[in-house]
């Protein structure tokens, strides 16, 4: 599913954030990438999804090379990842269904067959209530629940998620962990980051420490 060789990402400036990590990926795992703030986590997962390409090394999803990737080539590669980020990226002019909808209809699924994907995702999020609602009205919480449902909606096989639990309460955070267990359950490879060990051995699956940049466990 994926595969990193010796991979290296140095940004304008010098700073690497990531030094000659090699790791494999297997279709069905639950991985957390853990380590310190800064350590790499945001920057490896912005690779596998083609946000950021290597200095050096190759980064491999699903067989393709992700470096070779042509910006043409790009919607259709995402379209089997679902992205959870820290900062949401939330419509804040659009309702809570809309925010939905928009990756279907990017994908060119529109009508009663789009609108019930779209709603299948929100009531397992437990948001089909406030579909009519705007983000800005959701809790903390509730925001990052609306992130999921939109990662989800495509029914992608990889879902990569950048600190999905930071800043949330125990509950809210427990809840979401919940939820990502039960899309792995179903088959979907999850790469979750997090600075939470607690919340890593609760939930079990395989921990990869970053220190630095590169791969310490």
């Amino acid at each position: 599913m994926i595969e990193f060789e010796q991979v290296t990402k140095r940004y304008p400036g010098g700073h690497e954030a990531l030094s000659e990590v090699s790791l494999a990926i297997a279709q069905g795992e639950l991985v957390f990438l853990t380590g310190h703030s800064g350590a790499g986590k945001s920057t490896l997962l912005k690779l596998v999804a083609a946000i950021e390409r290597p200095t050096s090394g190759h980064v491999i999803v699903n067989g393709q090379n992700v470096s070779r990737l042509k910006r043409a080539a790009m919607p259709y590669f995402r379209r089997n990842i679902g992205l959870i980020f820290q900062d949401h990226k939330l419509l804040y002019d659009r309702s809570v269904f809309d925010n939905v909808l928009l990756p279907l209809h990017i994908q060119g699924l529109t009508g009663q067959d789009a609108a019930k994907r779209a709603r299948a995702a929100l009531d397992k999020v437990g948001l089909l209530g406030r579909e009519r609602a705007r983000p800005i009205t959701l809790s903390g919480g509730e925001q990052q629940r609306l992130c999921i449902a939109r990662a989800i909606v495509s029914r992608p096989a990889l879902v990569l998620a950048d600190e999905p639990t930071a800043n949330l309460d125990e509950a809210y955070a427990n809840d979401i962990m919940d939820m990502f267990r039960a899309f792995n359950q179903v088959g979907v490879t999850l790469v979750i980051s997090t600075h939470d060990l607690d919340l890593v051995r609760r939930y079990g699956g395989r921990a990869l420490t970053l220190d630095h940049g590169r791969l310490a466990a």
